[in-house]
C-alpha cells in the first residue's frame, strides 16, 4: 500500500517523469563564437619555443640555417607542413584522416618510379588517385555515418598493403630538385596555413566547418550541410598528403624506403594538435600550424645535428601528448560563454534518466487525520423503503 501510494504521488507531483525530452539542436548549443585569446597565448608560447630552438641550432650547427642546409630544412618544413595542414583540416571538421601518412608514402613511391616521365606527368595521376580515394573515404564517412578514424584507418591499411608489395627501397628516377624552389614551397605552405587560420576565425565559417562535430549522440546525423563540408575536407586532406609525398619521391630526398607511413600520420596529427587544433573539431588558432611546423622541424634538425635519434615515432608521440593537453586547454577556456551556458541548460542523458526512473521519497505525514477519507453523509430515511410490519403486509415463507 505504501509503495502504491508513493507511486501515485510521484506521478502527480512530477509531470516530467514520463515525458521524452528531445536532444538539443546543434545550432543552438554550438554558436561558433569562440574566444581566440587562449589560441593567441599558446601561439605566442610556440613562437618563443621556436625562436629558442632555432638559436640553439644556430649555436651548435650554423651550417644548417644557411645555404643548402637551409634549403633542405625548408623543404622538410614544407613536407611536414602539408601533412599537418591535411591533419588539421580533417581535425577541424571532426573527421580525422589517419590515412594521410600511408597516402604520402604511396605517392612518394609512385613519384620515384614514374619521375622519369616528368614531374607534372607523374604528379597528375597521383593527385587524381588521391582525390578519388578521398571521395571514397568521404562517401563511407558521411553517407554511412561511421567514425572517420575507423574508416580512414581501414583506408590506410589498404594503402599499406599496396606499399608492402615492394621489398627494397626505390631510387627516384626523376630529375626535379625541390630544394631549388625551397623558399617558394615553404612560403606556399605558410600562406595556406595563415589564410586557413584567418578564414577559420570568422564566426560563420568556424560554425560551418564545425557542423559535423557531435554535440549530443555521436551517431546522430547533423543534417546535410555538415557531411558535405566534412567530405570536402577529407578529399582536400588526401590531396595535400599526395602533394607532400611527391616531394619525398625526388632525388634530393634520397631512396624512398618501404614503410607503413603511420609514423608520418602520428607526426602530422601530433603537430596539428600541438598547433592548437582541438581533437574534438571546429576550434583552432591562426598561426598555430605555421609555428608548430617550424618548431617540430627545428627540433628534428637540432636532434640530428646533436647526433641523437630524431625518430618520427618519438617526436610524434611527444607532440601528441602535449597536443592532447592543449586540446583540453582549448576546450576548457576557448569556448564562448553562451555555448557553455547552452550546454549547461540543455537536458542531458543523466537528467533524462533521473527524471524517467527515479521516484521521490514520500514526505513523512504529521497530521494523520488529514489523510483519512471524509465520513459518508447521512441519508434521510424514506419510509417507503422499509417493510410495513404494523399492517402485517410482509412476506410469509409458509405462503406460496
Amino acid at each position: 500500500m505504501g509503495y502504491d501510494e508513493s507511486g501515485r504521488g510521484s506521478s502527480e507531483t512530477s509531470p516530467r517523469a514520463n515525458t521524452v525530452v528531445p536532444d538539443p539542436d546543434p545550432d543552438q548549443v554550438e554558436s561558433g563564437g569562440d574566444r581566440l585569446g587562449v589560441h593567441l597565448v599558446w601561439e605566442l608560447l610556440l613562437l618563443v619555443c621556436a625562436v629558442g630552438v632555432g638559436y640553439l641550432l644556430w649555436r651548435e650547427n650554423p651550417e644548417t640555417l644557411r645555404g643548402d642546409g637551409l634549403r633542405s630544412l625548408l623543404v622538410a618544413g614544407a613536407v611536414l607542413g602539408l601533412l599537418a595542414l591535411a591533419a588539421g583540416l580533417s581535425l577541424r571538421t571532426a573527421t580525422v584522416n589517419l590515412a594521410i601518412g600511408p597516402a604520402a608514402v604511396a605517392a612518394a613511391l609512385h613519384m620515384a618510379e614514374q619521375g622519369d616521365r616528368g614531374a607534372v606527368a607523374a604528379l597528375g595521376p597521383a593527385i587524381a588517385a588521391g582525390a578519388l580515394g578521398g571521395l571514397l573515404l568521404a562517401f563511407v564517412v558521411t553517407v554511412l555515418h561511421v567514425p572517420a578514424w575507423a574508416a580512414s584507418l581501414a583506408a590506410g591499411a589498404a594503402l599499406v598493403g599496396y606499399i608492402e608489395r615492394r621489398g627494397d627501397p626505390v631510387l627516384p628516377q626523376g630529375s626535379y630538385d625541390p630544394t631549388s624552389d625551397a623558399l617558394y614551397l615553404f612560403a606556399g605552405f605558410a600562406a595556406l596555413a595563415v589564410l586557413g587560420g584567418l578564414f577559420g576565425a570568422v564566426r560563420p565559417i568556424r560554425r560551418l566547418i564545425g557542423r559535423f562535430r557531435p554535440v549530443t549522440d555521436p551517431a546522430r546525423r547533423q543534417g546535410a550541410l555538415g557531411p558535405v563540408v566534412a567530405g570536402g575536407a577529407l578529399v582536400a586532406s588526401s590531396v595535400l598528403a599526395v602533394l607532400a609525398g611527391s616531394l619525398l619521391g625526388t632525388p634530393a630526398a634520397g631512396p624512398v624506403a618501404v614503410g607503413s607511413g603511420l609514423d608520418w600520420t602520428v607526426l602530422a596529427v601530433g603537430t596539428a594538435l600541438l598547433a592548437g587544433t582541438s581533437a574534438f573539431g571546429r576550434r583552432g588558432g591562426i598561426l598555430g600550424t605555421l609555428l608548430a611546423v617550424s618548431l617540430i622541424t627545428l627540433v628534428r634538425a637540432d636532434l640530428q645535428a646533436s647526433g641523437l635519434a630524431a625518430s618520427r615515432w618519438a617526436v610524434g608521440a611527444v607532440a601528441l601528448g602535449v597536443g592532447l593537453v592543449v586540446t583540453r586547454m582549448v576546450e576548457a577556456y576557448g569556448g564562448a560563454r553562451d555555448d557553455r551556458e547552452a550546454v549547461a541548460d540543455s537536458p542531458g542523458a543523466d537528467e533524462q534518466l533521473h527524471a524517467g526512473w527515479s521516484m521521490p521519497r514520500p514526505e513523512p505525514l504529521t497530521d494523520w487525520a488529514a489523510t483519512l477519507p471524509p465520513p459518508p453523509a447521512e441519508r434521510p430515511t424514506n419510509q417507503w423503503d422499509l417493510p410495513d410490519w404494523g399492517t402485517g403486509r410482509h412476506w410469509d415463507p409458509s405462503r406460496r
